[in-house]
C-alpha cells in the first residue's frame, strides 16, 4: 500500500495537461474563512507562518482585510487593521489582496458621509489593497458611486457583488427572481465592474439554480462572473460544480481547516475533482497540505475555544427557513444566552421573517442581517400582546427613514411610521442617495480626537469607530494599558489547558491543602465549562463579599452615615466590566435590559428628565437601542462612562 501511495505522489503531475479554461481561486482563509468559524479572532501573527506558501500557490486573489476584521482587530485583539494590511503585504510577493467593502458603510454598520468613504478608498489602496469587492445590503448600487469613482481613480479592481437572496424556497418569486439578478448585473457592467460576485452570504443558492444564473448572467454581460456560496446549507461544494459547468471564471474556497460549517467549502477536494478536466486548478495538493499541516498543528489549536461545538453536524438545514448567515446567527444564540433567554430560540427563527418582510424583505448580509437580527430579538423580548416593536434600534429607525438605502419591497408602513415619530431629522423618509443628507464627518472627527491620531489611518478608524476605536488609540499610545483580555494566547498556554482539562479528567484537578481556610459565607457555586467539560467550583473571594455585576440592586431609603474612621476601601472594579453602583441614593433604577456596551449618555447627574426621554445609548449586537427613562424626576447617579461594557440588569442610572 506505501509503495502505491508514493507512486501515486510521484506521478502526480507526470501528465497533467494545462487546461483549457482553468477555475480560478480566490482563497478566503485570511478574512471570511476564521470570521466564520472563530468571529474573526485570527491574529496577524497566526497568518505570517503561512503567507509565504500560500503566495505560491497561484491563487487568483487572497481576501485579507475588510468585512470584519477591522472592527474585530482594533476592538478585540488590540491589533491595528491598516498595520495587517501593510504586514501581509511583505510576504505576498505575486498574488494579489482582495477586501470586502461594504460600499458607502465601508467597514461599518451605518453609511459613512462622502468625505470618509473617499479617504478609506484612497488609504486602502495605499496600505497595499489590490481588489475591492463591493456589496451594498440592499443591493442599492446609489451606494456605490462614490467608493467606485475612487477605486477606479486608484486605478484598482472593482468587483460589484450582487447579494444573493429570496422569498421563495428556490430561485424565482415575484421580488428575487432570474430577472432581478439579470438586471443588476447589467447595471453593474454599466458601472465599469471589472468582475461580477454573486454574494450567497447564507449557503441559500441551489446547484441547478446556480447554474440557470450563471448560464444566464454569461449570455447577458461580459465581464468575469465570480461565485462566493457559504457552506451553511451543505450545497455549496455541488453548487460549485455547477457553476463550473454553467461557465463561471472564479470560485471562493478556503483552506480546509477552515473549512465547512458556516465558513466555505474547502479548496483541496475542488482541485482533485477537477483534476485532468478542462477546468483544472493546476493546484498542487502537495503545497495545500504543507499549508493545511501548519494551520492545523500551529495555529487552529489557539483558536479551538472559539469554535462552536455544541452542534454534531456540521451542516445548518435550518438556515434555508430562516436565511440567516451562520455568523449572525451565532451571534443571536450567544446573545440570547447572556440575557438568560435562550428558550426563545425558537420563537426568533419565527419573528424573524416576520421582521425581515416588515423591514422591506431585505437581504440578510451585514449590517441588515444584524438589523433585522437584533430587532427580532427585541421583539421576543420586549412586545406585548397589545405592541408590537416597542424597543426600536436606532438602526431600524435610520433604515426606515431611507438613510441605508431603498428597500426591495416597500416597509410596513405602520413600522415606518411608529420608527419615525420623533426622529431627528425628520417624520417622513427620503428618496434621494442616502449619503446626500450626511454632513461630512473628517474635520468633526479630527477635532473630537485631537493628537490622538497621529494621521490619516487613526482618524479613518476614529471616525468610524469612535467609542471603541478611541480605546484602542489609547491603547497603541500607551496612554492606558491593554488589558488582558485582547492579548494573544500563546501555544505553551493552548498546551497547559489542555493539561489542566486531562487533570480534571482524571480526577487529579484538586489536591488536598492541609492549611486550607474555612468556607466564608461569602463562597458562590459557579458552573465551569472548559472545552465542553462541566465543573461545579466554589469560589471564595479574599476581603469579603462582592456585589457581581448586572446583580439587581434595590436603592436604599436613605444612605447610610459615613463611619468617623472606616477602613481603607477595596479597589474599584476595572473599567469596562459592568457593576452596580456603589451607593445609589433612593429612586428609580434604570437597568440594562439586555448586555451591551455604552455608546454614550444623553443625561448627566443632575439632569431633569421626563417619563421616555433618551438617558443612554447601548450597542448590543453593534446595534443601538436608546433607552428611555422609566419615570419624571432627576438623574440622582450614573456609574458608566462610554465605552463601558455592562451584563444584562446591570443599574444604567438612578431617577429620584
Amino acid at each position: 500500500m506505501s509503495d502505491q501511495v508514493q507512486m501515486t505522489t510521484m506521478n502526480y503531475d507526470s501528465d497533467r495537461p494545462v487546461a483549457e479554461n482553468p477555475v480560478k481561486i480566490m482563497d478566503l482563509s485570511l478574512r471570511d474563512g476564521h470570521q466564520s468559524l472563530f468571529a474573526t479572532r485570527g491574529r496577524t501573527e497566526d497568518m505570517i507562518p503561512v503567507a509565504e506558501l500560500m503566495d505560491e500557490v497561484g491563487f487568483w486573489a487572497v481576501e485579507t482585510w475588510g468585512g470584519a476584521t477591522f472592527d474585530t482587530m482594533h476592538r478585540f485583539l488590540n491589533e491595528d487593521p491598516w498595520e495587517r494590511l501593510r504586514t501581509l503585504k511583505r510576504y505576498f510577493k505575486k498574488t494579489p489582496f482582495s477586501m470586502l467593502l461594504r460600499a458607502q458603510n465601508l467597514v461599518g454598520y451605518r453609511n459613512y458621509a462622502d468625505d470618509l468613504a473617499l479617504a478609506f478608498v484612497d488609504r486602502a489602496a495605499a496600505n497595499g489593497m489590490d481588489i475591492f469587492r463591493t456589496f451594498d445590503a440592499l443591493n442599492d448600487y446609489r451606494n456605490f458611486e462614490t467608493v467606485v469613482g475612487e477605486i477606479k481613480k486608484c486605478g484598482k479592481h472593482f468587483q460589484g457583488c450582487i447579494c444573493y437572496t429570496m422569498t421563495e424556497p428556490r430561485l424565482g418569486g415575484d421580488v428575487y427572481n432570474l430577472d432581478y439578478y439579470i438586471a443588476k448585473a447589467k447595471d453593474l457592467e454599466a458601472m465599469g465592474a471589472d468582475s461580477i460576485c454573486i454574494k450567497d452570504m447564507a449557503g441559500l443558492l441551489a446547484p441547478y439554480d446556480a447554474y440557470n444564473l450563471i448560464k444566464a448572467m454569461k449570455e447577458a454581460v461580459f465581464i468575469p462572473l465570480h461565485l462566493h456560496s457559504h457552506f451553511t446549507s451543505g450545497m455549496s461544494p455541488m453548487t460549485h460544480l455547477k457553476a463550473i459547468e454553467a461557465g463561471v471564471d472564479i470560485i471562493d474556497t478556503v483552506m480546509t481547516p477552515y473549512a465547512y460549517r458556516t465558513a466555505h467549502a474547502a479548496i483541496e477536494p475542488l482541485v482533485m475533482t477537477l483534476l485532468g478536466t478542462n477546468r483544472d486548478t493546476g493546484f498542487d495538493i502537495r503545497k495545500l497540505a504543507a499549508i493545511n499541516e501548519i494551520l492545523e498543528k500551529e495555529v487552529m489549536p489557539k483558536y479551538k475555544h472559539l469554535l462552536d461545538d455544541s452542534k454534531v453536524s456540521i451542516i445548518d438545514i435550518n438556515v434555508l427557513l430562516h436565511q440567516t448567515p451562520g455568523g449572525m446567527l451565532s451571534n443571536l444564540v450567544n446573545q440570547l444566552r447572556e440575557m438568560d433567554a435562550l428558550d426563545k430560540i425558537d420563537e426568533v427563527y419565527k419573528e424573524l421573517p416576520r421582521v425581515r418582510k416588515d423591514l422591506g424583505q431585505i437581504p440578510l448580509v451585514t449590517p441588515t442581517s444584524q438589523i433585522v437580527g437584533v430587532q427580532t430579538v427585541n421583539n421576543v423580548l420586549h412586545d406585548t400582546a397589545d405592541e408590537r416593536y416597542k424597543m426600536i434600534t436606532g438602526q431600524v429607525k435610520d433604515l426606515c427613514y431611507g438613510l441605508y438605502g431603498k428597500t426591495a419591497t416597500p416597509i410596513n408602513p405602520e413600522v415606518q411610521q411608529k420608527a419615525l415619530k420623533g426622529y431627528p431629522r425628520g417624520e417622513e423618509p427620503i428618496t434621494c442617495r442616502p449619503a446626500e443628507v450626511l454632513e461630512p464627518e473628517l474635520d468633526k472627527a479630527k477635532a473630537e480626537i485631537g493628537n490622538l491620531a497621529k494621521d490619516m489611518d487613526d482618524l479613518i478608524l476614529y471616525a468610524q469607530f469612535p467609542v471603541t476605536g478611541k480605546k484602542f488609540l489609547e491603547w497603541k499610545y500607551g496612554i492606558t494599558p491593554a488589558p488582558d483580555s485582547v492579548k494573544p494566547i500563546t501555544m505553551e498556554q493552548v498546551k497547559a489547558r489542555e493539561a489542566l482539562v486531562k487533570k480534571a479528567l482524571a480526577g487529579k484537578l484538586i489536591e488536598k491543602n492541609e492549611g486550607a481556610p474555612a468556607k466564608s459565607e461569602s463562597a458562590r457555586t459557579f458552573n465551569v465549562f472548559v472545552d465542553n467539560e462541566f465543573f461545579s467550583v466554589d469560589v471564595d473571594p479574599v476581603g469579603g463579599p462582592v456585589v457581581f455585576a448586572g446583580q439587581p440592586v434595590s436603592a436604599p431609603a436613605a444612605a447610610p452615615a459615613a463611619p468617623a474612621a472606616a477602613p481603607a476601601a477595596p479597589a474599584p472594579p476595572p473599567k469596562n466590566e459592568a457593576a452596580a453602583p456603589t451607593a445609589s441614593p433612593a429612586g428609580t433604577l434604570l437597568l440594562a435590559p439586555m448586555p451591551g456596551m455604552i455608546i454614550k449618555y444623553e443625561k448627566r447627574v443632575g439632569d431633569t428628565v421626563a417619563k421616555g426621554d433618551t438617558v443612554v445609548v447601548l450597542e448590543a449586537m453593534k446595534m443601538e437601542n436608546a433607552l428611555p427613562a422609566p419615570c419624571d424626576g432627576t438623574i440622582k447617579a450614573i456609574d458608566f462612562d462610554s465605552g463601558d461594557t455592562i451584563t444584562k440588569g446591570a443599574v444604567l442610572c438612578v431617577i429620584g
